[in-house]
């Protein structure tokens, strides 16, 4: 992306998108069965409506994205965002965070579709831009374990919501200040239609719609059973190492610190992605990255202390790894005034899961315990295994117009 200062400002959405998300996550887990006596189990539904409406709002956040600004969508998205979590910080009850969080959703929906279709805008480096900001995501996911549970250690769970939500408001005036011009203009396309690259030249249309078919449908499947992955174990993580790193530390800031570390360190396995797919394409290194989670997430059934803690950052590098794969491929075919729209339905189906997903995590957790979790993980890592090897070797891709 040329316009570093804009690439920055979007970074920090991405990074303030994915620690909203999963305050509640910590806060439930360390803090809030104590002050209002319920159960992980029982809490954890209560931030659904929250991830109906992250993936419910995916689709119209495109698409009026494409057809407003998407500056100033980003805009809505920071104020939009802080003012939610400003007012989750004053919920009385289970029901009152709920209602919060279903808002905060809203607003937290804008940031993947549009964000991204202000990145994903082809060329050579686009792998290299997509991984740093995959990064800015998942350091997001990490710091919302360690802030929160540095918050619920010294000044309670409730400033881990209105502090960072100030914060962000803070940060949409100046964006609104900086970038106010665009927010005013109107969207210019300014990609082709895809076209094929040089090994599919000579194929007919026909061929060529059929391929689109094979791809679009492996995206779609992909996303689905990756989002599986990625929410539960961002969700699921400060519980997991509750239980299992006892050991290690039984403070809510230790616990916090621990799933930072992990989540930092395997934040960088997108930037070794984003280099991968610029140099030799999505498909060898989805299978490489499904092979290692498979691997992993069976070695972790049974874990606890210092070997749980490890073998936990070695399937997150492959869960954070995967998760720019599809975006990678979506910009890489989709026309310019509609990529928005077209991130936005693939979010629908990833944010989709993920509500589905916690109640899941819930269900398996007072049930059966996290060993079983990780073993149906494992078989979602084989599913996209298959799906993945069905994949060209080359793709459709933009050409400049």
């Amino acid at each position: 992306m040329e316009d570093r200062k804009h690439f920055f400002y979007l970074n920090l959405g991405h990074f303030l998108d994915h620690f909203f998300l999963l305050i509640f996550a910590t806060a439930a887990a360390l803090a809030l069965i104590h002050d209002w006596g319920m159960s992980y189990g029982q809490l954890i539904p209560y931030s659904t409506a929250g991830f109906i409406a992250f993936g419910l709002f995916s689709l119209p956040s495109g698409w009026l994205a494409d057809r407003w600004s998407r500056e100033g969508m980003i805009c809505v998205f920071f104020i939009g965002i802080g003012m939610a979590s400003v007012g989750a910080s004053s919920a009385q009850s289970p029901l009152g965070i709920a209602f919060w969080l279903f808002i905060l959703g809203v607003f937290a929906s804008i940031y993947h579709p549009v964000g991204l279709a202000l990145i994903a805008k082809g060329g050579q480096k686009m792998g290299r831009d997509i991984a740093v900001n995959g990064v800015w995501g998942n350091m997001g996911v990490g710091f919302a374990a360690f802030v929160t549970g540095l918050m619920i250690d010294y000044v309670g769970w409730r400033a881990a919501f209105w502090l960072p939500g100030l914060i962000s408001i803070g940060i949409g005036i100046l964006y609104f200040a900086e970038f106010r011009e665009n927010i005013l203009v109107k969207l210019k396309g300014g990609d082709a239609l895809v076209t094929p690259e040089i090994s599919f030249m000579g194929k007919n249309n026909e061929q060529l719609r059929r391929l689109m078919i094979r791809v679009s449908l492996i995206i779609f499947f992909t996303t689905a059973v990756s989002a599986v992955i990625f929410q539960s174990t961002t969700f699921a993580l400060p519980k997991v190492f509750d239980e299992r790193l006892a050991t290690i530390s039984d403070s809510a800031s230790g616990i916090g610190f621990m799933a930072l570390f992990v989540f930092a360190v395997a934040s960088f396995a997108q930037l070794v992605v984003g280099q991968m797919l610029d140099r030799i394409g999505p498909k060898k290194v989805f299978l490489a990255v499904s092979s290692l989670q498979l691997i992993f997430f069976i070695m972790f059934a049974g874990q606890f202390g210092w070997m749980a803690l490890f073998v936990a950052t070695l399937f997150m590098l492959g869960a954070f790894g995967q998760i720019l794969i599809n975006d990678y491929v979506i910009g890489k075919m989709a026309k310019s005034e509609f990529r928005a729209s077209i991130y936005g339905v693939r979010f629908v189906i990833s944010f989709a899961v993920w509500a589905v997903v916690v109640p899941l995590i819930s269900l398996v957790h007072q049930d059966y315990g996290f060993d079983i979790l990780f073993y149906i993980l494992a078989a979602c890592a084989l599913a996209i295994f298959f799906a993945a090897s069905m994949l060209p070797k080359n793709l459709p891709t933009l050409v400049p117009a």
